[in-house]
């Protein structure tokens, strides 16, 4: 762990669900020491998913891997002195509970820079907290709908919208938050000062949208209509073959000719503009497309996958979320560990996927229990026993190990 890019950083974090205990995740897999603040109960992720124990859910347990986690109740004010206590030997601070409640707690930006001018304090927040939105509540299928995300699925699929299978918002936003972090801890380092850093789900996601879908009018006056041809076309899909389904894509000019050639339908390519003439392709990605699928319906995936992987041209299986477990790149690369978790048995876990030269791969610690780690992080702040016992008399007892 010493030898990874963020070790030496403490990250105090008081976020829950997804969006914050993605990021965090992320900066423990880069070395940082992440103390996970968690009220009494716990964070609601503890009971998502199956789970062993109560509490310790496989969601949870995924996302909340290499922290320490400490109870407090901060309404109470020595739970509160305790963590500024905490955050005066911090470098990064990480909440997703709104700004007016936390300054309401004493836990503000001005408070904790008050207490350690050098900390980089993030908000992440549902909306820019300078508009009319701000106090809207955010969840991911709120913030799909309004960014536009799932109104896309109209143009590809049934004309129905659609929200994205995954909770992409909340880690997408999770990981624009690492970044802006890296960002104001590097500023940190030139400056001194810390930096307070917003981070809103709203405005990230409007622009992860509009970099596709802007289209034509990202001129004044417009040039074209909104949207991606490519993208939205309806038949850009994983294709059906004789026996499944695999996925094609055919990007530069010579994987076009290609596919024709594989299939002796040279004449029908060069006669066809939709297929031959990149202008025209552009405009009719969704006929050229369908043309691509019926053809591919016709021989079986194996077949596609021998004959295209051989021409060189951009072809893979559609794996199911079951099959990654046993896919042959991620085996041989390492990708999936073998843990022992103190309380909830053997588990199977996967590695962060970025690597650095002459750092050894290592694996990140188990996601805590409830609490587990309160006493030992408050007495690295330097509190003696009453002070210890004061901050944690509301918290819970562990589950047992």
């Amino acid at each position: 762990m010493s030898e990874l890019p963020l070790a030496g950083i403490r990250v105090v974090d008081l976020s829950s669900v997804v969006m914050g205990p993605w990021a965090t995740y992320i900066l423990a897999g880069y070395g940082a020491d992440v103390i996970k603040v968690e009220a009494p109960g716990g964070d609601v992720m503890r009971y998502a998913g199956p789970s062993r124990h109560p509490g310790m859910g496989s969601l949870f347990m995924f996302m909340n891997r290499g922290k320490r986690s400490i109870v407090l109740d901060l309404k109470r004010v020595e739970a509160r002195d305790a963590l500024l206590r905490v955050c005066e030997r911090a470098d990064v601070f990480i909440t997703n509970v709104r700004p007016a409640a936390m300054r309401r707690l004493g836990l503000g930006y001005d408070d904790v820079a008050a207490v350690n001018a050098r900390m980089v304090y993030v908000d992440l927040v549902g909306y820019g907290q300078d508009g009319p939105y701000a106090a809207k509540p955010a969840y991911d299928d709120l913030i799909q709908g309004i960014s536009g995300l799932a109104a896309t699925f109209r143009r590809v699929g049934d004309g129905e919208p659609r929200f994205v299978p995954a909770l992409i918002a909340d880690r997408i936003t999770g990981m624009n938050a690492v970044h802006a972090m890296i960002a104001a801890l590097f500023a940190r380092e030139r400056s001194g000062a810390g930096r307070h850093v917003e981070v809103p789900m709203f405005e990230t996601m409007a622009e992860l949208v509009l970099s596709d879908h802007m289209g034509g009018h990202l001129f004044d006056p417009p040039a074209g209509e909104f949207g991606y041809n490519r993208a939205l076309a309806p038949n850009r899909r994983p294709l059906r073959t004789l026996d499944g389904y695999v996925c094609i894509l055919l990007y530069t000019e010579k994987h076009w000719e290609r596919f024709f050639e594989i299939v002796g339908m040279q004449e029908r390519y060069a006669g066809d503009p939709r297929l031959s003439d990149p202008g025209v392709r552009r405009r009719e990605y969704d006929a050229a497309y369908g043309i691509v699928a019926e053809i591919v319906a016709t021989r079986a995936s194996a077949e596609w996958l021998a004959a295209l992987g051989a021409a060189d041209i951009p072809v893979v299986p559609l794996e199911d979320v079951a099959d990654l477990l046993e896919d042959e790149h991620l085996r041989a690369t390492g990708f999936f560990c073998e843990e022992v978790h103190p309380s909830e048995g053997a588990l199977r876990s996967v590695r962060r996927p970025s690597r650095f030269n002459e750092t050894p791969a290592f694996a990140l610690r188990p996601a805590p229990r409830l609490g587990e780690h309160g006493e030992e992080v408050l007495r690295e702040a330097g509190l003696d026993d009453d002070d210890v016992r004061e901050a944690l008399s509301s918290s819970p007892s562990l589950p047992p190990a």
